[in-house]
């Protein structure tokens, strides 16, 4: 009985292992550094109005009067949008232009519900008015420091969360190869299994 549900134990290790590390680390139109602020079960809003739980973030009505609980949707009208533009520049956009089917993040975050496809146009190193900008501006000016210091966090979150996927990845493999073994191993013993009662 026990060796008949080895494969299923495995396969729910496996599953479990793969569900957990599986959550995405990033909220849609969050900034990096603000993610933490969003792990709670219970969330203030930002204006300290009032408290609302994690299952009511981004489902697009708007509790907070600042949109604290509407980053990644158009739903509250005072709320910003962040948008990643990996490989460019990142920016914060107003919420309404969330889903409104015109692409206004160059790596197309924010007409992610599917009734318009938009490319992702950041080009690696910055896009070409980013270039623009700093062709004119100089290195003394803050701005731009600080805009290189966003983009490096941005970069770095980036490659976190390209680590937590190859993770999750391998996981799967190893998961794979387990139940591959324990599939064969099976088989093999109940052809050895058959072939001595075959010869007794």
């Amino acid at each position: 009985m026990f060796k008949n549900s080895i494969p299923l134990i495995l396969i729910s290790i496996c599953f479990q292992l793969v569900f957990v590390h599986c959550k995405s680390p990033f909220i849609l139109g969050v900034h990096p550094l603000d993610q933490k602020y969003f792990s709670s079960e219970i969330i203030k809003c930002k204006d300290g109005s009032k408290s609302f739980t994690r299952d009511r973030l981004n489902d697009n009505f708007c509790d907070c009067i600042d949109g604290t609980d509407e980053p990644g949707t158009s739903a509250c009208p005072d709320g910003k949008f962040y948008c990643r533009n990996v490989g460019s520049t990142p920016q914060f956009i107003f919420s309404s232009r969330v889903n409104d089917h015109y692409c206004d993040c160059c790596d197309g975050s924010d007409e992610y519900d599917g009734s318009i496809r938009c490319p992702n146009t950041c080009v690696m190193g910055g896009n070409v008015e980013y270039k623009h900008s700093n062709y004119i501006s100089t290195v003394n000016d803050l701005d731009s420091i600080d805009a290189k210091e966003t983009k490096n966090r941005v970069n770095l979150e980036d490659l976190i969360q390209k680590l937590e996927g190859l993770k999750i990845f391998l996981l799967l493999q190893v998961g794979v190869v387990l139940i591959s073994f324990v599939m064969i191993f099976r088989i093999i013993h109940r052809r050895f299994r058959s072939r001595r009662r075959h010869h007794r």
